[in-house]
């Protein structure tokens, strides 16, 4: 990499949610050319391990009122100003083009500094609501990109939808064809997200030994379930003769999901990434104990266009899902009708997108 390239700092931590659509950017970033520096904490760095080696990695000073007791969050605000002096050192060293923010509290130091200095700045939010270090940032940035649409947003911001970005795997199977469901061998994927996936674990198997036997005999399921659930969750499947696959960790969701007729999921941001860019029918349970509820906002709109079905926590027993479920796979035409509406939704060119972006900051003058 060329010395005097441009350099692009991504802000982002906390979580995958997060880091994963800051790994895409800074794919595509480095691929036209641009240097890049990932600005996070030690949560953060631990979603590393695939990001480009070209990705220089800066662990700074920061912390969240979330979490600790009374002391370390009143000691919150001394860290968060350390890393914003720290991360204000770093950039007159080293003077970026563009400061990209993906959210969380690990972001706070690289925008903070950002703001200091006049630079060239813009943030990115995942969920269809923004969490609260991007609503403190939105008013102060030149760019607020969103990956779900619609969005709500603070009084006189305005955002480019732009699509979260997905993995290279997912892309590469981008609009694959699906077969509808019918009298043959089907497949249904289930997958909970890193929180509060029992729900799943504890009402998903129950619906599914309800199903009416020309369809149960047919269907093959993967489900994926937290390690102290996966055990008594195959026992299940297992002594009502379903076929089931049940891991804690699917390392290939993206074959999974084109491969099956019907995918039952929460709606972090990511998965409603995946499923609109592939393009597949789904019932989905938002986490109600999410942050504003965002996932509930992530699933509007594949909701309001007939994508999926969403079904509350507070409504979800094994009788409700096992109707939704013969609903879907007994109506083949509505679920093609729902697959396409999904795709509809879907932003696989969201990366670059995203990138063009950072370029139109790094050209602009006079930022906020």
């Amino acid at each position: 990499m060329h010395v005097n390239a441009p350099l692009l700092v991504i802000a982002a931590g906390g979580t995958g949610g997060h880091m994963f659509p800051a790994q895409s950017l800074a794919e595509e970033m480095l691929a036209r050319g641009w240097r890049v520096k990932l600005s996070t904490d030690a949560r953060g760095a631990r979603y590393t391990q695939n990001f480009p080696a070209g990705v220089e990695i800066s662990e700074v000073s920061s912390a969240t009122f979330a979490r600790g007791g009374l002391l370390a969050r009143a000691l919150v605000p001394f860290r968060i100003l350390g890393g914003i002096l720290g991360a204000t050192v770093s950039m007159l060293r080293d003077c970026p083009a563009v400061v990209m923010g993906f959210g969380g509290y690990p972001s706070i130091p690289a925008l903070g500094a950002a703001t200091l200095l006049g630079l060239p700045r813009g943030i990115h939010e995942q969920n269809g609501v923004l969490g609260r270090v991007n609503r403190r940032f939105a008013p102060r940035v030149g760019a607020v990109a969103c990956g779900t649409w619609p969005i709500s947003l603070p009084d006189g911001v305005n955002a480019q939808h732009t699509g979260n970005p997905v993995r290279a795997t997912v892309k590469d199977r981008a609009s694959a064809g699906y077969i509808p469901p019918g009298d043959y061998p089907m497949s249904l994927l289930v997958i909970g997200g890193s929180q509060g996936a029992r729900i799943l674990s504890d009402t998903v198997p129950a619906a599914i030994a309800m199903l009416p036997e020309d369809i149960r005999q047919h269907l093959r399921i993967a489900h994926q379930a937290r390690d102290e659930d996966g055990e008594r969750v195959a026992e299940f499947y297992a002594a009502h003769r379903i076929d089931a696959e049940v891991e804690s960790f699917f390392h290939d969701i993206p074959r999974r999901m084109s491969e099956s007729q019907l995918v039952i999921s929460r709606a972090g941001a990511s998965s409603v990434a995946d499923l609109t860019v592939i393009g597949r029918p789904s019932i989905l349970v938002p986490f109600a104990a999410a942050m504003d509820d965002h996932q509930t906002a992530n699933a509007r709109g594949l909701a309001e266009t007939g994508a999926a079905i969403v079904i509350p926590e507070s409504l979800l027993t094994a009788e409700a899902l096992a109707e939704q479920i013969t609903t879907i796979l007994t109506q083949s035409e509505g679920a093609e009708a729902m697959a396409r509406a999904a795709l509809a939704l879907g932003k696989p060119d969201a990366a670059a997108t995203l990138a063009d972006l950072v370029e139109a900051l790094a050209a602009q003058k006079g930022q906020k």
